[in-house]
């Protein structure tokens, strides 16, 4: 039986001599060279595979960016420069990392609702675009250009009067902290014209994490709409038209992939309808764990085997403090299993019944909740699938003073 027969979607790595091939090497391999577990590894390969994905799929006009915050891993950043258009960061942490790429610097953007001063300071310095969230911020940014003798690249990024539905993360609609609300850009607008600022255009992100392609191609279609209305109060020709992003990858039983070509279709339509209003703009799909999501796993050695009141405890070298999303405690209202198995027992005849739980000293550590498992002993490795977006950097890795995991590009 099939240890992985309680999640729909196919596993995203091939399997030799039952175990997971990560990057062409056995799990156990992948362990020796890593030296310790755990470990998170991510395959470069399958990273690769979804970017031609989405460029044959996607109308050819869509600049594809990658949102840095969703893996900012240097190596693998390094690697992404080759293969998308642009970078968009979170902080000057994340800046840092794709300017020691090839990426051109008017192709990265910078989002975020608090940006300090300090931050706007070293974006206008680099010549980034920087997506603005409030007033302040415009402000700010004026005055630094005029210290500097620059004029710092903006686009405004705009609280929508409508939210993406069915999605994990709704990021617009109603009062938000994520940037200005539309009712108000456009006075914005006519007010920066008489600052001395670069424009470039907008940033609507409405939301994140949705498989629903209805859902998806209806957001989009405000979204246009949107940046229609806009561009009548615009200081200048809109250069930059950010939609967003939202494409969702499944995790939880009775989730079905994105249907992909549905959304691809309906936006070749807008694409090409909006490219009459819009000829000298860029139209950027702004995607993080859709890129990199499936491609990394999340590796942790069983140390422990305890059965209490008839219940298979597997302890693991690893947990919530490495993981928090799987864990459950990262914005799930109702606990749900990740895709997790027996690395090195992938294919089995004999199964159990077993929760998969950290070393940390909290009911909370549980990465795996009375899961159908290969028979697991002590050594054999727990790989939690679906691992590649949000799991290193978006984790309490200081939590009681455990040892830091390792990531690695294969």
């Amino acid at each position: 039986m099939n240890s992985t027969n309680q999640h729909p979607f196919a596993l995203p790595f091939p399997i030799q001599d039952n175990s997971l091939l990560i990057g062409g090497m056995t799990i156990s391999q992948l362990a020796n060279r890593v030296g310790q577990t755990p470990f998170y590894a991510y395959d470069r390969r399958l990273v690769s595979e979804r970017v031609a994905l989405l460029r044959s799929s996607l109308p050819k006009d869509i600049h594809l960016h990658f949102a840095v915050k969703s893996n900012p891993m240097p190596a693998l950043v390094q690697h992404l420069a080759g293969l998308v258009d642009g970078f968009d960061v979170a902080s000057t942490g994340e800046l840092k990392t794709v300017l020691d790429t090839t990426m051109p610097p008017d192709k990265i953007s910078f989002a975020g609702p608090g940006k300090t001063e300090r931050e706007l300071c070293q974006a206008a310095a680099a010549g980034i675009v920087v997506n603005v969230e409030s007033e302040r911020e415009i402000d700010l940014l004026a005055k630094i250009g005029f210290d500097m003798g620059i004029k710092p690249k903006v686009a405004v990024r705009i609280n929508p009067d409508f939210e993406l539905k069915s999605s994990g993360m709704k990021m617009g609609g109603g009062p938000k902290q994520f940037g200005i609300d539309a009712e108000i850009v456009p006075d914005l607008l006519v007010r920066m014209g008489a600052l001395e600022l670069d424009f470039y255009g907008f940033h609507i992100f409405s939301g994140s994490q949705n498989l629903r392609a209805d859902s998806i191609i209806e957001a989009q279609e405000k979204t246009f709409d949107l940046a229609r209305r806009m561009a009548a109060y615009a200081p200048g020709p809109i250069r930059l038209l950010n939609l967003g992003g939202g494409f969702g990858i499944p995790y939880f039983p009775g989730e079905h992939t994105l249907d992909l070509s549905r959304v691809a279709e309906r936006l070749a339509c807008l694409v090409f309808d909006a490219r009459k209003e819009f000829p000298g703009a860029e139209f950027v799909v702004e995607l993080g764990r859709y890129i990199v999501g499936e491609a990394g796993v999340y590796v942790c050695r069983v140390i422990d085997r305890k059965v209490s009141r008839g219940h298979v405890f597997l302890v693991a070298d690893g947990g919530l403090h490495h993981h928090l999303s799987a864990s459950g405690n990262f914005g799930q209202v109702i606990r749900k299993n990740y895709p997790v198995l027996v690395g090195n027992r992938v294919i089995v005849e004999e199964t159990e019944s077993a929760s998969v739980v950290g070393p940390l000293c909290t009911p909370l550590d549980l990465l795996a909740d009375k899961m159908l498992l290969g028979h697991a002993r002590i050594g054999d490795f727990i790989a939690v699938l679906q691992s590649g977006a949000y799991g290193y950097t978006a984790s309490p890795r200081d939590f009681l003073s455990h040892p830091q995991p390792v990531e690695i590009l294969v």
